[in-house]
C-alpha cells in the first residue's frame, strides 16, 4: 500500500514529460517552458520533504501521508482541467509538494516498523516503487498523447491513481510512530481509568515555534552541508537522480530524433532500465542472507560500511552504460535494442547506488533518518529539477555521443565517492556528532 502510494507520486513527476511538446504548441511557448511542467513537479519534491518530516516526526507518520495524498489528487485534477500556462505551472509545483510527502515519510514508516535485519528488504521493495515509477511513465504517457485522449488525460490519470491511495491509506493506514502511538495509549487509559495524571512523553513536549524551525528545518540543511557524509552522498545521488529526469529528454533524442518512434514506442524504450533495477532489487535482496550472518556475528550491531560494495558495483556499471548509451544511439545503422540495452547497466547503477546509500544514511544516523533523507531529497530534487532543462540544448550543441561522454566522465570522477567511505567510514562518522552510536 505505501509501495503504490509512493509510485503514484513518482509516476506523476514523470507522465508529464510526454505531454511537455503538446503543453508547448497548446499554449504557443517554446519546448524548455513546457519541460517546466516535470520541473516544478520535482521543485515541490525538494521543497516538500522540509515540511513534512518534521510534521511526521510530532504529529506521526499517518495524519502527513493523508493529507498530502488529498493535497496530491486535488492538484492533479487542478492540472488536468488547467485553463492557462500559469494554472498548469502552479498546480503542477503543488502536486510536486504534496507529492513528496511519502517520498520522505514512508521511509521512516520502516524505520518504525522493522529492525536492522528486515529494514532492508523493506527499502528495497520501496526504492523499486520510486525508481520504476518515473519510467513506466513515459510510455503510459506516450500512447495517451498520441492517441485521441490528449494530453490532460496524463493529468486525470495521475488524480485517480492518488484518489485511490489516498482511499487506501485513510482506511487501511496504521500510525507506527512509537510517541504518537503512546500518546493515543495514554488517551485510551485516562479514558478507562479516570486517572487524568496519566500521559505520554510526547504529550509533555511544547511546540515552540523558533525551536520547531531550527530543530527541524535548519536540521536537515545542517546534515546535509555540515556532515562530509550526508554531502557527498547527496551529490552523488544527486547526479544520479538529475540523469534519471534528464534520460526522460535524451531517449526521445535517440528513439524519436535518430530512430523514428512515436512517443508510446519511445517511452517503450525505458523498459532496459526498469529490467536493470529491477536485476539491482534482486541482487540486494539476495546479499540480505549474508547481511544477516554478518549481522549476527556482530552481536546484531549494523556496520553501515556493508552496505557499499553494491553502491561501488552501480557505479562502475552506471558509468558504463551512459557510455554505452551515447555511443550506440547517435547512428541509425546501429540496431535501436543496442541503445535500449544499455539502460540495463544504467538502470542497476541508479537502483544499486540509491538503494544501498540509503541504507547507509538510515544505518549511520538512525534518530535522524527522516532529516538525513530530507536533506538528501531536498539536493537530489533541485537536480531532478534542474537537468532536464538543459538537456535539450546538450544534446543539439555538442550531439548525442558526446553529451554523453561528458555525463559519462562525471559519473567516472563520482565513483570513488563510496570507495572512500568504504575505507574510512568508520573514522569519518567517528567525528561526527548527529551520529548513531549502537
Amino acid at each position: 500500500m505505501l509501495g503504490y502510494t509512493t509510485m503514484t507520486s513518482a509516476f506523476a513527476s514523470s507522465i508529464f514529460s510526454a505531454a511537455t511538446p503538446y503543453v508547448a504548441k497548446e499554449f504557443g511557448v517554446s519546448s524548455e517552458v513546457g519541460i517546466l511542467g516535470v520541473s516544478l513537479f520535482v521543485v515541490g519534491f525538494a521543497t516538500g520533504p522540509t515540511f513534512w518530516a518534521p510534521l511526521s516526526e510530532l504529529k506521526g507518520r499517518r495524519l502527513p501521508i493523508v493529507i498530502a495524498m488529498f493535497g496530491f489528487s486535488v492538484f492533479s485534477i487542478a492540472c488536468a482541467t488547467a485553463k492557462d500556462l500559469q494554472t498548469l505551472l502552479i498546480c503542477r509545483f503543488f502536486a510536486g509538494f504534496f507529492g513528496a510527502c511519502p517520498l520522505a515519510v514512508v521511509a521512516a514508516v520502516f524505520s518504525d516498523m522493522f529492525n536492522n535485519a528486515t529494514r532492508g528488504i523493506a527499502i528495497t521493495l520501496f526504492s523499486m516503487a520510486v525508481f520504476t515509477g518515473p519510467l513506466l511513465a513515459p510510455f503510459v504517457g506516450g500512447f495517451i498523447v498520441s492517441s485521441y485522449l490528449g494530453w490532460r488525460w496524463t493529468m486525470y490519470i495521475a488524480s485517480i491513481m492518488g484518489w485511490v491511495a489516498f482511499t487506501l491509506d485513510l482506511l487501511f493506514l496504521r500510525e507506527t510512530y512509537p510517541p504518537v502511538i503512546l500518546i493515543e495509549k495514554a488517551s485510551e487509559l485516562r479514558r478507562r481509568t479516570r486517572n487524568w495524571g496519566i500521559h505520554a512523553k510526547q504529550e509533555e513536549i511544547e511546540v515552540d515555534f523558533g525551536e520547531l524551525v531550527q530543530k527541524n528545518f535548519t536540521r536537515p540543511m545542517r546534515l546535509l552541508f555540515g556532515e562530509p557524509i550526508v554531502t557527498l552522498l547527496s551529490v552523488y545521488m544527486a547526479f544520479i537522480y538529475g540523469l534519471l529526469y534528464l534520460f526522460l529528454t535524451a531517449y526521445p533524442f535517440v528513439f524519436t530524433g535518430v530512430h523514428h518512434f512515436n512517443a508510446g514506442q519511445s517511452g517503450l524504450a525505458f523498459f532496459g532500465m526498469i529490467i536493470g533495477q529491477l536485476l539491482a532489487g534482486t541482487v540486494v535482496l539476495l546479499d540480505q542472507p549474508s547481511y544477516q550472518r554478518k549481522l549476527a556475528a556482530n552481536n546484531g550491531i549494523p556496520i553501515p560500511e556493508w552496505r557499499l560494495p553494491i553502491v561501488i558495483a552501480g557505479g562502475v556499471s552506471f558509468t558504463g552504460g551512459i557510455f554505452w548509451f551515447g555511443w550506440s544511439g547517435y547512428r541509425e545503422d546501429i540496431h535501436w535494442i543496442v541503445p535500449a540495452a544499455s539502460g540495463i547497466l544504467t538502470g542497476f547503477g541508479l537502483m544499486g547506488i540509491f538503494l544501498q546509500a540509503l541504507n547507509y544514511l538510515v544505518d549511520a544516523y538512525l534518530m535522524f533518518a527522516a532529516s538525513a533523507i530530507a536533506g538528501n531529497t531536498f539536493l537530489r530534487s533541485l537536480c531532478g529539477a534542474g537537468f532536464p532543462l538543459f538537456a535539450t540544448y546538450m544534446f543539439n550543441g555538442l550531439g548525442i555521443q558526446w553529451a554523453a561522454t561528458l555525463l559519462g566522465c562525471v559519473a567516472a570522477i563520482l565513483v570513488p565517492i563510496p570507495v572512500l567511505f568504504y575505507l574510512y567510514g568508520h573514522k569519518i562518522r567517528a567525528k561526527s556528532k548527529y551520529l548513531y552510536t549502537y
